[in-house]
């Protein structure tokens, strides 16, 4: 499953919002360009700041150079191991806690329909994807370093 929570810089009332994308398998460079070209048309326009995790195809060869390729795009890597600092992590751990605990489904799709429904559950809050960025310490404007 890959997802990413957007958070606008430009307005804040805009409030964040939520993309998801899930296939059978394994991510790889392809599937993640893929994915990205649908965040593209998600955020119409927008410039978009990516930050990743250092899942291998995150940063193999294709994707610096098709990101390279890309003015609406700029990609941050997070420090190896650094969970905390992911506010998608906070997303799975609420998802895994309420509509994926103890599910045992008989198919793939199962699963994608519980984790759609935790999905909905966390962007139909107000205040839950802010959360999940206030925890991890980061921020969307940072303060201006004090004299």
């Amino acid at each position: 499953m890959a997802a990413a929570l957007g958070y606008h810089a430009a307005d804040g009332d805009r409030g964040p919002r939520l993309c998801f994308h899930l296939k059978p398998g394994t991510y790889d460079t392809t599937s993640l360009i893929d994915v990205l070209e649908r965040l593209k048309a998600f955020y119409a326009g927008e410039s978009v700041v990516l930050v990743w995790d250092g899942l291998s195809a995150h940063w193999s060869r294709g994707m610096r150079a098709w990101a390279a390729e890309q003015d609406w795009l700029t990609l941050e890597r997070l420090p190896a191991y650094a969970p905390e600092l992911n506010p998608v992590e906070l997303l799975w751990s609420a998802t895994k806690t309420c509509e994926l605990a103890n599910l045992a489904g008989d198919h793939l799709a199962d699963v994608a329909d519980a984790a759609e429904r935790g999905i909905q559950r966390v962007c139909s809050s107000a205040q839950l994807p802010c959360a999940f960025l206030t925890h991890t310490g980061l921020t969307i404007h940072p303060q201006a370093p004090q004299n």
